[in-house]
């Protein structure tokens, strides 16, 4: 349920509907607005009569049900859309945002060139993975603290801030220490002890869509995240499995005007892990652009070649570079900025 607060509740009548719906067994979640205060009563439905009731409130102007069943997910109760702030790079409003990088953090000059070719570009976030998940328990696994310890060196010599993937709770303080957003991976979607355990914390978080699931069930997970009290939710496509062998995965552009009419929550594009190939990255980049996206996750490698991983889907960073002078037009369209 959503209780709204008329314009001139003052202080003392918002946590007075607080206290009530604690008392109830619900939880509360303010939603502060400009004009007036949202409150969010999330429960199992058992007391619904009773938070209804509170519409007799001198200060309460309406009582409203949330339908979804993702709360503090939806529009319903957060109309306007939420922007990310991760330092001075906002995730979210008209600039789109571009997260670029090498998948796995490898060595110091390689991390290091990287970061300062992808800032050169226009990039304002840089991506590198410091624990990797792999199919292959032979395949390399991430250089762990070594490589958050690059990725540090790399944000002080470039001033891009740095997201990277968290794979194990156990590891979640010791990233936190290095990183600017925390990124829950494909694999990790519904890994709800995870997902809890980031919903504690007091930094971005970069959700990616599971490889088979359905964009209801991406809401749920980052409901998770917020229902823990972490507001600061990014969404990522980054492909689903289908039928099709051509590509490494489908990019489900529907994704973005989908997600965006029933969520507030940014949402980004990886055409990387969508398509596979670097020859697809830049035509799906500039879709992404056009279709609403809010940024892009974007691999880049100077020697993809002999990457460590995921060679075959980065781009060299002239290309990279190309591919962003080719989206700013593309941006301008459709009056946004990159």
């Amino acid at each position: 349920m959503i209780v709204v607060m008329k314009p001139e509740a003052p202080q003392e009548a918002v946590d007075e509907v607080v206290k009530i719906i604690k008392d109830i067994g619900y939880t509360p979640h303010l939603l502060a607005g400009e004009i007036q205060t949202v409150i969010a009563a999330v429960g199992d439905g058992r007391e619904k009569s009773r938070i209804e009731s509170m519409e007799s409130l001198k200060h309460v102007e309406k009582v409203v049900p949330i339908l979804k069943p993702y709360k503090l997910t939806s529009r319903e109760t957060t109309p306007a859309d939420s922007i990310i702030k991760v330092r001075d790079v906002e995730i979210g409003g008209k600039h789109i945002a571009v997260m670029a990088g090498p998948c796995s953090v490898e060595g110091e000059d390689q991390i290091i060139g990287v970061a300062k070719s992808v800032k050169e570009a226009g990039a304002n976030i840089l991506r590198g993975g410091a624990f990797k998940p792999r199919t292959s328990p032979y395949s390399f696994q991430g250089m762990a603290e070594d490589g958050l310890k690059l990725l540090e060196k790399a944000r002080n010599e470039t001033g891009l801030p740095i997201v990277t993937e968290v794979l194990n709770p156990r590891d979640l303080e010791l990233i936190c220490k290095y990183t600017d957003i925390v990124q829950i991976g494909a694999r990790n979607m519904q890994n709800f002890s995870l997902l809890k355990e980031v919903g504690l914390i007091d930094k971005p978080i970069l959700l990616k869509r599971g490889l088979a699931n359905t964009i209801d069930e991406w809401l749920m997970s980052a409901e998770y995240i917020l229902a823990g009290g972490n507001r600061q939710v990014i969404l990522c496509e980054r492909g689903i499995r289908t039928f099709e062998t051509a590509t490494r995965n489908t990019l489900d552009l529907s994704a973005v005007p989908v997600v965006k009419s029933k969520t507030h929550l940014p949402v980004i594009i990886d055409p990387s892990h969508g398509t596979g190939y670097w020859q697809y990255v830049g035509d799906l980049a500039k879709a992404a652009v056009a279709v609403g996206a809010d940024g892009l996750m974007i691999e880049v490698h100077n020697q993809p070649e002999i990457a460590f991983s995921d060679g075959a889907q980065s781009l060299k960073p002239k290309k990279f570079a190309t591919l962003m002078d080719e989206l700013r037009p593309i941006a301008k369209a459709v009056g946004r900025t990159i």
